[in-house]
């Protein structure tokens, strides 16, 4: 271990370096897309969440009525901040939380805002994603961080999801 000019320990040896281990798959079908226009906060829109599926770790339909509630920057860059519910095949609730940033070059940016369909790898899309849920069974859910890679298509957004470990 090697210590700084004071002797103290160099921090990056004693921290952990994150790991990340495959979590869950999500597929949230959209709604249309809502523009607010430019609001106190920025320029504003909301895309409906109609429904979609949660599978992995946890298998659960994506429930009606959550929304992500987007803010577009100048540069185009899209701050997300997705929230909806989900219910597990035993019957059990779990409210997903999906925050991140989608971006790319103006011409990839156009066409995804046109519905077409864009290779993932061309653009930057990435979210964190919490879990909440009442269910001890999910509890260790709500223990963990997730890092999701994400691909907007047209009608839909599909996500996989890891464990920072």
């Amino acid at each position: 271990m090697s210590v700084d000019g004071a002797g103290t320990p160099d921090l990056h040896e004693l921290l952990p370096v994150p790991i990340f281990e495959f979590a869950f798959d999500v597929t949230v079908d959209l709604g249309p897309l809502e523009d607010h226009g430019g609001t106190s906060v920025g320029h504003r829109r909301v895309v409906p969440i109609l429904g979609g599926r949660v599978t992995g770790a946890v298998d659960a339909e994506i429930l009606p009525g959550g929304a992500d509630w987007q803010i577009v920057r100048p540069d185009g860059t899209i701050e997300i901040d997705g929230r909806y519910s989900a219910r597990t095949t035993d019957g059990d609730l779990l409210l997903l939380h999906a925050k991140g940033l989608r971006t790319g070059t103006p011409d990839v940016l156009e066409q995804l805002r046109r519905g077409e369909d864009v290779d993932p790898g061309s653009y930057y899309f990435r979210t964190t994603v919490q879990i909440e849920t009442a269910a001890p069974a999910l509890a260790h859910l709500q223990r963990s961080l997730f890092l999701s890679a994400a691909q907007r298509q047209a009608d839909a957004v599909r996500y996989r999801a890891y464990r920072v470990g």
